[in-house]
């Protein structure tokens, strides 16, 4: 085993530089000036697991191209995300208290996406809140609703599959009443999403900087939390690709501090009590 001193973790000037163009040409993230430290932090416990002593190496190997399993797993950790079940609470309220019924009157399919899934909390919790409001509502969605939950990271998005959430996880965002009702034990103590939940979510790997027409046409998108990370004019190609995704009247859910308004005139922001989403413009 390989054992790191501090000073073999430190991210040299030129290394920092080389890394932040890579990860900006991969993945779209814009580390900005002086952010050693976060490098240094998501990327240390690559170290021992890859055989290397000094940070400064991992960074020329995954910048090199030439090991392709490193790259993955130097983007993997750079794109994961802490999240929380329900986040922000307002557009999951949202949904059972308006947009479903709207959403229900369509006589179709209704398709909802998870952009940047991350650990799978965000398409989970939008299914338990479309689960909660079906018990409420028969009659709702007799056509179908389909979730498709995207991520950049493999590794992420089998973990996803898996459902399985530990301690720490589980008393984030979820009540009581939820955990009992929408989990059930796994091993290791740990607790699984419940199969008619799991059902509901179909999971893919999608870089948002590429192409996704394949996934089809949606009535709703969350995207929360993800452009802040991009420079300005690769958050405009985004949310034109989104709008695209979009059917008329398609709605767009950005975090909660978010704003799209200089970079795209192809929505409308509809305000809430609280929050707010955006509305397709029809073309």
């Amino acid at each position: 085993m390989v054992v790191n001193t501090v000073a073999d973790k430190e991210v040299s000037a030129d290394a920092y530089l080389k890394f932040s163009q890579f990860l900006e040409q991969q993945c779209g993230i814009v580390l900005g000036l002086n952010k050693q430290y976060l490098v240094r932090s998501r990327l240390s416990p690559l170290l021992n697991r890859f055989g290397f002593r000094r940070m400064n190496d991992l960074i020329d190997k995954a910048v090199g191209h030439t090991d392709r399993q490193l790259r993955q797993a130097v983007i993997d950790a750079m794109t994961t995300n802490e999240t929380l079940w329900f986040r922000d609470n307002y557009p999951f309220d949202l949904l059972k208290q308006s947009l479903f019924e709207e959403l229900s009157k369509r006589n179709r399919k209704i398709r909802i996406w998870s952009a940047a899934c991350s650990s799978g909390q965000e398409p989970y919790s939008i299914a338990m809140a479309a689960y909660e409001y079906k018990q409420t509502n028969p009659g709702a969605f007799r056509a179908g609703l389909e979730i498709v939950a995207t991520d950049l990271s493999a590794d992420m998005l089998q973990r996803c599959q898996h459902a399985e959430y530990d301690t720490l996880s589980m008393v984030r965002g979820l009540s009581e009443e939820r955990k009992k009702r929408f989990f059930e034990p796994a091993s290791d103590g740990m607790m699984r999403v419940i199969k008619p939940i799991r059902d509901m979510v179909a999971f893919s790997q999608i870089n948002l900087m590429d192409s996704y027409s394949s996934l089809g046409r949606f009535d709703m998108v969350f995207c929360r939390n993800v452009l802040i990370y991009f420079s300005a004019e690769l958050k405009k190609q985004i949310l034109q690709q989104i709008a695209a995704a979009l059917q008329n009247d398609g709605i767009l859910f950005l975090g909660a501090s978010e704003s799209i308004s200089s970079v795209s005139e192809q929505f409308s922001m509809v305000r809430c009590s609280p929050g707010l989403y955006y509305v397709k413009k029809n073309q």
